[in-house]
């Protein structure tokens, strides 16, 4: 079905079914609890890890079949926000004609520079891509204020020509009438499910683009990528022009992540270039090696991970730690809270880079690798009697 195998489709239909009941996963804890701070089911959240976990399975096809490290793809991603405000100044709040528009940009730019940082390897590409993405920035920032707004940003105005806007349109991002910000709230008990219109658009665009990578690392193409990670050199000898497949990789990229940053948009008409500095491309590295670079599924748990840290983990405060600690002595309670507070609030992202080295080097394959051994750890508990019958099975038999 869908050209995939019995194996992918079943993996196929896990992602769909999870993406799907995120709005539900991610309200573990009822309202009144004192656990209810760690929900993570409201649309800006759950947006962003739909939105992040594209760009970074979009990445994923870069560095995880070629092996080659790009720390520029905040300019794609950038870019693509740009593009789809544009469409909303010239057009109208439809998403559709401005996610397009920053699909075929985000992939022409990715094509002038692909090309010319694909003239190197290893640490030069990767400091090629890096200046592209601050050139970009720059150019962004202070250059081109007539396109970008500099550092005020860019947005939609009154005066804009919106030349398809009809009277009675939704005056915020919408997919022909169905409007992005709108939710529909379900109370059960003490549980509050939030089913937000955007997140929902995001999910399905996240699952077609998860489904589109699948089919990449199962073609032939994906394989010939797998070969240049594996021996590059190898297949020059052998009369191969490795430079068109990198060079398609870094394409196909490239406009996932304009993907990503027009998904952006959609989710708040309004964008800056601080969504093409250096350390929104860092972020994208820190998903994929985290998750598993290689991997299907692991840069949309690395992205989950680093936006639920981002979001949950760095709003507790010392007020919540002695919540916490409040079954301690007076004195105990103010030094577990010292001890904890460097960790949390402003200071998540010490526990983030303590949990980077910890997965780097404990867990090379990241949580995808973790995940596979507890895996094969539990498996290795349960008595397999199908192993021992086919080996009474083979001492049976005469030896050929």
């Amino acid at each position: 079905m869908l050209g995939l195998s019995r194996k992918d489709m079943g993996l196929m239909l896990l992602v769909i079914g999870l993406t799907l009941a995120t709005p539900i996963l991610l309200q573990p804890f009822p309202e009144s609890s004192g656990w209810a701070q760690f929900n993570a089911g409201y649309p800006d959240l759950m947006q962003r890890f739909a939105i992040y976990g594209l760009f970074a399975v979009g990445f994923n096809i870069l560095f995880g079949l070629t092996g080659y490290l790009s720390f520029g793809h905040a300019a794609f991603l950038g870019v693509g926000s740009y593009s789809v405000v544009w469409m909303y100044k010239l057009l109208d709040y439809n998403v559709l004609p401005g996610l397009l528009l920053a699909i075929v940009v985000s992939g022409l730019f990715a094509l002038v520079i692909g090309f010319i940082s694909l003239r190197r390897s290893g640490i030069y590409f990767s400091i090629l891509t890096l200046a592209f993405a601050q050139m970009s920035y720059n150019l962004a920032y202070s250059v081109l204020t007539p396109l970008t707004n500099g550092e005020t940003g860019l947005q939609v105005y009154a005066n804009d020509p919106q030349i398809l806007m009809s009277p009675g349109a939704p005056q915020t991002p919408h997919f022909f009438g169905l409007v992005m910000n709108e939710s529909t709230k379900i109370s059960l008990g003490d549980w509050v499910f939030t089913f937000n219109n955007g997140f929902y658009f995001t999910a399905v665009v996240a699952i077609i683009g998860f489904y589109i990578s699948l089919r990449i690392f199962r073609s032939p193409f994906g394989m010939m990528l797998r070969a240049i990670k594996t021996n590059r050199t190898r297949l020059s000898y052998a009369g191969i022009n490795t430079k068109p497949y990198m060079l398609t990789a870094f394409v196909i990229s490239g406009m996932y992540a304009g993907l990503a940053g027009g998904l952006l948009a959609a989710m708040d008409p309004l964008t800056g270039a601080q969504r093409m500095q250096w350390t929104a491309s860092g972020e994208v590295v820190l998903m994929t090696i985290l998750g598993g670079a290689g991997t299907l599924m692991g840069p949309i748990l690395g992205a989950g991970f680093i936006k639920y840290f981002e979001n949950i983990f760095s709003k507790i405060n010392e007020n919540i730690l002695h919540t916490w600690f409040s079954w301690l002595p007076e004195g105990a309670a103010d030094f577990a809270t010292k001890l904890v507070a460097p960790f949390v609030g402003e200071g998540w992202h010490l526990t983030l880079g303590l949990v980077f080295v910890l997965v780097v080097v404990f867990l090379p394959g990241g949580m995808m690798e973790g995940a596979q051994r507890i895996g094969a750890l539990f498996s290795s508990r349960k008595p397999s009697k199908t192993k021992e019958s086919t080996t009474e099975a083979a001492t049976s038999q005469p030896a050929e």
